[in-house]
């Protein structure tokens, strides 16, 4: 289990980071969900368990998914049900016709792309939320964001440190599609209910007017986006 901070005892809040593995592309469970995805997308299945037809070991190989499952979009239900995942790719949100949403137990998935919002038909989701960062339960903290405007002269968008930017690959800011290699990029978290839960999602904007654009976060958490670190005042939790 991930251990990234204590899930189940309230402590003072200390920095974390996120995970910094990158996907190994190369590996066996990787070219096998790639052959997963392009079959759900051609026999338009409303059901997708990809992890069920890994293996064991081709299960553990897998820490993201490929954004090939923007092709999915006949599907209803997404189980990813007791995952390796460390995040989930903004292709998601092309999964319109999503309405289930599974990833219990998936404990090293901690956040989600704020694309994820853009799945209008969700309606139920399935998520361990005590593994989420700013969770009502006991509120640990959230990464800290790099604070401004990071020009695209100082990122090299195709090849990012996950471990600081959440993700090795921006390309399209999460509130207006423009490409995030012509204008910079703002990161922000926002908490909002998707489905049945309130999710971390992280905005990846191109300008503080697409920032502005933001919903009001839900009730109970952070009442504005902010750029995490323990600075960052939390309601109390609910264990406290």
């Amino acid at each position: 289990m991930c251990r990234c901070f204590d899930q189940y005892e309230v402590r003072p809040p200390h920095e974390v980071r996120f995970h910094g593995q990158r996907q190994d592309t190369a590996s066996s469970g990787w070219q096998h969900l790639l052959e997963l995805v392009e079959e759900a997308a051609a026999d338009g299945r409303e059901v997708f368990r990809p992890l069920l037809e890994l293996s064991p070991a081709e299960r553990r190989q897998i820490i993201t998914l490929p954004p090939t499952i923007a092709k999915l979009v006949e599907v209803k239900h997404l189980v990813l049900y007791g995952s390796n995942l460390l995040r989930i790719p903004p292709e998601i949100g092309a999964m319109t016709n999503v309405q289930e949403f599974t990833p219990y137990t998936s404990h090293r998935l901690h956040w989600f792309p704020y694309e994820l919002a853009r799945c209008r038909q969700l309606k139920a989701s399935t998520v361990s939320t005590r593994s989420l960062y700013g969770n009502a339960k006991i509120r640990p903290p959230f990464p800290s964001l790099q604070p401004g405007r990071a020009s695209t002269r100082d990122l090299d968008l195709m090849g990012l440190d996950p471990a600081v930017w959440g993700t090795d690959v921006i390309q399209a800011c999460s509130v207006c599609d423009r490409s995030i290699a012509d204008a910079g990029l703002y990161q922000v978290w926002i908490s909002l209910r998707v489905g049945t839960d309130t999710l971390p999602l992280l905005v990846n904007a191109c300008s503080l007017d697409c920032i502005d654009a933001l919903p009001t976060p839900s009730e109970g958490y952070v009442p504005t986006p902010h750029t995490g670190g323990v600075g960052i005042v939390q309601p109390p939790a609910d264990y406290a």
